[in-house]
């Protein structure tokens, strides 16, 4: 039998669109953008109120890799929150805080000097009076649910726009919202030398 052609695609998801190809509700979805093949899904997810990178794949052992927490794979956002966190509450999102119970892993943070160069949003921020408004970039390696807004909002800066703009190796670049393309042969080639270096470490051996 025939090996399964593997195909990879990403799409700059637009805010809005749910990340999945099918809705009862008639809300945007995948299926709006594209044509992707039949045969690939989405490597995790984004909610419909962020945006940016989304992988579309039907490479199995890629989204093992992507998705399983042993492999701490990173993942940067850039977030707008309300007002100007201080360096103590960078510093307690660089450390962790408690979301649900749980603390979360090491991150690495920094106060955007500029507003990064980003299109502007079909829906608008809601901005409040007289209360300024800041990004900073965020890399995770773990996944929860709502994990960023939940994070800013325990240091007291509630998120008003997020982009996830690069998983691993892999970047937005100057993608526009609802711009799709498969992956350069190149970022392929990089995504399997991360797979081969997570899943076939040699163990050390004892001096």
């Amino acid at each position: 039998m025939a090996s399964r052609k593997l195909e990879y695609f990403m799409l700059y998801k637009p805010y809005g669109v749910l990340s999945q190809f099918t809705d009862r509700g008639g809300r945007q979805t995948l299926s709006d953008y594209g044509p992707f093949p039949p045969t690939v899904y989405p490597v995790g997810r984004l909610d419909a109120d962020s945006e940016g990178l989304l992988l579309l794949t039907n490479d199995t052992m890629l989204k093992e890799y992507l998705l399983e927490p042993r492999f701490e794979h990173p993942r940067t956002y850039w977030v707008q929150v309300e007002r100007v966190p201080k360096e103590s509450a960078l510093r307690q999102l660089e450390e962790g805080v408690l979301v649900e119970g749980h603390k979360t892993k090491p991150a690495d943070v920094r106060l955007m000097e500029e507003e990064p160069p980003l299109p502007p949003r079909p829906v608008p921020i809601r901005f409040r009076k007289h209360v300024p408004t800041s990004w900073i970039e965020l890399t995770l390696r773990e996944g929860r649910n709502r994990q960023v807004r939940k994070m800013t909002a325990a240091i007291g800066h509630p998120t008003l726009r997020l982009v996830r703009v690069q998983m691993g190796s892999l970047s937005l670049g100057s993608m526009l919202p609802g711009e799709s393309r498969p992956l350069e042969e190149a970022e392929r080639e990089e995504l399997k030398k991360q797979i081969q270096m997570k899943y076939h470490k040699k163990p050390r051996r004892a001096p």
